[in-house]
């Protein structure tokens, strides 16, 4: 009997988890996850713990964006604020907001910074250009001040190294999703629906494929917002009233991005509204822009999936599984496929914080000399330690 867990179901009318977590067991290390996607709606913040046996999610603060910091962000990376003033400006601003979202975490866990071995800060992304004979990938949110500010080893600037070894620098995650999320036996495609969808394709405990799939929310929440004066559509309430526009999702769908292999990584640098507009006539109803919007993050999604590789269970995270309208389209294209859908919830690990306890990992990963790439994923030479630490580091001992 083949259907999506309840879990996502239950989304529609469950209140959000609370703001924190009694932490537990006092064996193994604290590490701190920073994390600000593309869609700069605020700054998810994890407390977790380590052991031997694995990551633990002991806590977490989810820090509003200052609207007016929000909307410099956006100006910077699509190009209308595009000079170093802004950007300098803008590094120590966002630093700061996530000092702040760090500092809203230790209180709500009622948790020293000494305890804490060290925090992975993903920054904020601004401009992502993997590609051509001079790739670049730019993230701020100065480390030197979020460490000076908070107390604490701070470990950022995760994806140069790789792209320095050849690869995309992203998507970063899927080693961790490996660690967290495989099981043996089991072809399991973890898929996270920030701004940006990306999956993790896993055969066990191993990596087999990673990149991202092309729009998650990002183009959603600037349709809504141009034409309904939301940040986003709740639950996709105003996307489900609507009925798709077939041609406007092929002509979308007909973007080469869909149809690339390999090591793939793109942003709002390509998806953004202009593209968007490119393929609009002017005359289309709203609503039913919106819908075909769900309808091609869907789309994206599944046809990414869509390999020799080809998962029998697909677990959701991000922003995207409160997304009911989205969750609903993304089912009846996997349960054609007799493909089962969920959220992380069922595996372990609340679907709202996996990328923040990505980049907790992933700090932990830097300060103990391990890699944290999958140059499977990214194109690399080779396994990298990524990033660098800004700060004393405590000691390092299990």
């Amino acid at each position: 009997s083949f259907a999506p867990s309840d879990s996502w179901h239950r989304r529609q009318t469950a209140s959000k988890p609370p703001d924190s977590m009694t932490p537990g067991s006092p064996d193994g290390r604290l590490f701190i996850g920073l994390m600000s996607g593309t869609s700069m709606d605020g700054i998810d913040a994890v407390l977790t713990r380590s052991t031997a046996s694995g990551l633990t999610l002991e806590a977490h603060h989810a820090h509003p964006m200052d609207a007016q910091l929000r909307q410099d962000l956006a100006a910077l990376s699509t190009g209308e604020r595009d000079h170093l003033h802004a950007l300098a400006t803008l590094d120590h601003q966002v630093a700061i907001a996530f000092g702040d979202a760090v500092q809203g975490l230790l209180e709500k866990a009622d948790c020293s910074a000494d305890s804490v071995s060290a925090l992975g800060s993903h920054g904020q992304t601004v401009r992502h250009h993997p590609a051509g004979p001079t790739p670049y990938t730019v993230q701020i949110g100065d480390p030197s001040v979020i460490a000076e500010r908070t107390g604490i080893p701070t470990v950022a600037d995760f994806r140069r190294r790789d792209m320095a070894a050849g690869g995309e620098g992203a998507p970063l995650v899927p080693p961790f999703h490996a660690q967290q999320f495989g099981s043996a036996g089991k072809r399991r495609a973890i898929v996270n629906i920030g701004g940006i969808a990306n999956a993790t394709l896993l055969s066990g405990k191993q990596v087999v494929a990673g990149f991202d799939c092309g729009p998650g929310n990002t183009l959603l929440d600037a349709w809504v917002q141009r034409h309904l004066g939301l940040s986003y559509d709740a639950h996709g309430a105003w996307s489900a009233e609507h009925t798709e526009l077939p041609v406007l999702r092929e002509r979308l769908l007909a973007e080469p991005y869909f149809t690339r292999t390999g090591p793939r990584s793109t942003g709002p640098e390509l998806f953004n509204l202009a593209w968007l507009e490119q393929h609009l006539k002017g005359d289309e109803d709203p609503g039913a822009v919106q819908a075909t919007l769900v309808e091609l993050t869907a789309a994206g999604i599944d046809t990414s999936l869509r390999t020799e590789d080809s998962p029998s269970e697909v677990y959701v995270c991000g922003g995207g599984a409160w997304n009911t309208d989205l969750m609903r389209r993304l089912h009846q294209r996997l349960h054609a496929r007799s493909v089962y859908l969920s959220t992380t919830d069922e595996l372990g690990l609340d679907c709202e914080w996996v990328e923040a306890c990505a980049f907790a990992w992933l700090a932990q990963r830097t300060v103990d000399g391990l890699s944290g790439n999958a140059p499977t994923v990214t194109g690399a030479r080779g396994e990298r330690v990524l990033g660098g630490v800004y700060g004393q580091l405590r000691g390092i001992e299990a």
